[in-house]
């Protein structure tokens, strides 16, 4: 463990003197990448947190070897919910795993997962990234994954409806008003006024008047 890991006093210190400890790693030898994570009040937490680190994403470890599609199918087996609603998940998933499900764990990205997103159907792009955030959140209380790469610089923004204008004037508005009732015309004029009216509910109070 010590040739991919090490434990190590910080210079900063606690509010109480006392002093902060970390641990960083490599799991590539010489050369590769080694994270570091510090703000342990004592070596002993950070000696563990360090050997779970490696214990996860070392040779041999879960995360090392397991894929997002077998990550998505244990979650959908466990997943406590209505029949139609695992269905549906089960579906949003399924665009994720189509591209990255042969992806392991350990190697997943978040620009993977930006570049899946914009494959998406804008129609349901929102609803599919959703659902494997929340695949890939549980990984994370699994310890399966340090943090959530579909969240980490991945926006997911709701789409926005497009605004309907079914009428261009005041004066369209009045003329519908005046073909209906005493009662419906005036009901138009302030649904229109409050944005609560469409262009459907409309034209169907004109026509049951006009039948």
């Amino acid at each position: 463990m010590w040739q991919q890991g090490q434990v190590f006093k910080l210079k900063t210190k606690r509010k109480e003197g006392q002093p902060l400890w970390a641990y960083r790693y490599r799991l590539e030898g010489r050369g590769s990448v080694r994270p570091q994570v510090g703000g342990f009040a004592t070596r002993a937490e950070a000696l563990k947190a360090l050997e779970k680190v490696l214990a996860r994403l070392g040779p041999g470890g879960r995360a090392a070897t397991m894929t997002l599609g077998e990550l998505t199918d244990e979650y959908l087996e466990m997943h406590q919910a209505e029949a139609v609603t695992v269905a549906k998940l089960r579906w949003l998933l399924s665009k994720a795993t189509a591209t990255l499900g042969e992806v392991k764990l350990a190697d997943l990205s978040p620009k993977d997962v930006y570049a899946w997103r914009l494959t998406i159907p804008e129609g349901h792009r929102f609803e599919a990234t959703q659902a494997l955030r929340q695949v890939l959140s549980r990984a994370v209380v699994w310890g399966l994954l340090e943090s959530n790469p579909a969240k980490r610089g991945v926006p997911n923004q709701l789409r926005r409806s497009k605004e309907k204008q079914p009428f261009e004037s005041w004066q369209q508005i009045d003329a519908i008003a005046e073909r209906l009732s005493t009662v419906y015309g005036p009901m138009v004029v302030f649904a229109a006024a409050t944005g609560a009216s469409t262009l459907g509910a409309v034209r169907a109070r004109a026509t049951r008047h006009r039948s």
